[in-house]
């Protein structure tokens, strides 16, 4: 087991430079980049996205064209300040060059600060955190406290109308878009046209300092109910089918038979037999469900919701070119997704001891 680990975690190496490579080169192929950003937000366009769509000025492209200048809506601007800018952005230097010293300075974990907002990019992921630690925490453990018990039940009593109707109560929950759900949650119960139960944006009130620490997490709880249930309500179907199928499974060996046969009870059947062998795919995932709803972010929500998470951050990275914040956040957050599924091998070997993967070719 020890070779296979090893083995594992030198691939990460290659891995996580290929995913690098990838999206560095496709970076420099799109328009709009941070110099841009800048001599846009100069000449008081505010968006150089307008320009390269065509919904800016109309003569832009001319210009570009006919002076040949090398970044679009520069015409006019001294080239000494050009030539700053790049220094000041590293652009002065060839991409192969550029790559290199961005992937040295990784490796070091030095991830340097954001072009835009005069803050590391480990201290703005870490302002950021708490939002997305909130979303996908309480939403992870909700998902499994209610699907998987409910996977049981349904696997149990497979064709009777309990498993009929919750079926397709969780069917219509996955069928209904996560941003919709937020948006009818509002509308309901955050004082959008019926009930204000609970507030619109944040994870605090602003009398947060004042509150006692029982009232703290009250008011806690009370700002991320509905976000939660928003980002949770569609993660219902998928496990509680897998449970559910994957009992049915086990159910029907014969080595349950065989323990009925010798008389022993439904639930030590169950849960001293089935429940193990059934788990092994559901709880083994858990490493990779922890990665996607702790690291990934929900935008949509997020936005609709006023809270400011990774969700947003990576948006707003995007549309600024805030190259720092995009590599830092893909580099920390790819390389977390591989050392978590090396971990999702080890907990099928630890749930289960008859799996070795050190026996298998890699």
């Amino acid at each position: 087991m020890g070779a296979y680990i090893l083995r594992r975690l030198l691939l990460i190496i290659p891995t996580l430079v290929g995913i690098m490579v990838i999206n560095f080169a496709l970076v420099q192929f799109v328009p709009g980049g941070p110099i841009e950003q800048i001599i846009a937000r100069l000449e008081g366009g505010g968006d150089v996205f307008e320009a390269i769509s065509g919904a800016g000025d109309a003569g832009l492209r001319e210009d570009l064209g006919a002076t040949n200048e090398k970044y679009l809506g520069a015409r006019g601007l001294p080239p000494e300040f050009i030539a700053e800018l790049e220094r000041q952005f590293g652009f002065d230097k060839p991409p192969v060059e550029r790559f290199l010293d961005m992937m040295w300075n990784y490796l070091r974990f030095d991830f340097g600060e954001s072009y835009f907002r005069s803050i590391s990019v480990v201290d703005l992921v870490l302002e950021k955190m708490p939002v997305s630690i909130s979303l996908g925490l309480w939403s992870t453990l909700i998902a499994y406290l209610v699907s998987i018990p409910l996977g049981i039940r349904k696997a149990v009593r497979d064709g009777t109308s309990f498993d009929t109707w919750t079926s397709g109560a969780i069917i219509v929950g996955y069928a209904i878009p996560g941003f919709l759900f937020a948006i009818l949650l509002l509308v309901v119960f955050a004082g959008g046209s019926y009930l204000q139960w609970f507030p619109i944006r944040g994870l605090s009130s602003d009398n947060w300092a004042d509150l006692s620490w029982p009232e703290r997490i009250a008011d806690y709880f009370w700002h991320i109910a509905l976000p939660v249930l928003a980002s949770t309500i569609s993660a219902f179907a998928t496990l509680t089918l897998l449970t559910k199928n994957s009992f049915l499974d086990e159910i029907r060996k014969h080595y349950v038979m065989t323990a009925r046969a010798k008389g022993l009870s439904e639930g030590r059947v169950l849960y001293g037999h089935v429940f193990r062998n059934a788990m092994l795919i559901v709880i083994a995932g858990f490493p990779a469900v922890f990665v996607s709803v702790f690291f990934g972010g929900s935008l949509i929500i997020e936005t609709i919701f006023s809270l400011d998470g990774l969700g947003r951050l990576g948006f707003e990275a995007a549309v600024a070119r805030d190259y720092p914040v995009i590599f830092g956040t893909l580099f920390v957050f790819g390389l977390i997704g591989l050392v978590m599924g090396l971990v999702s091998d080890l907990m099928y070997v630890w749930i289960d001891p008859r799996i070795d993967f050190a026996t298998r070719e890699t």
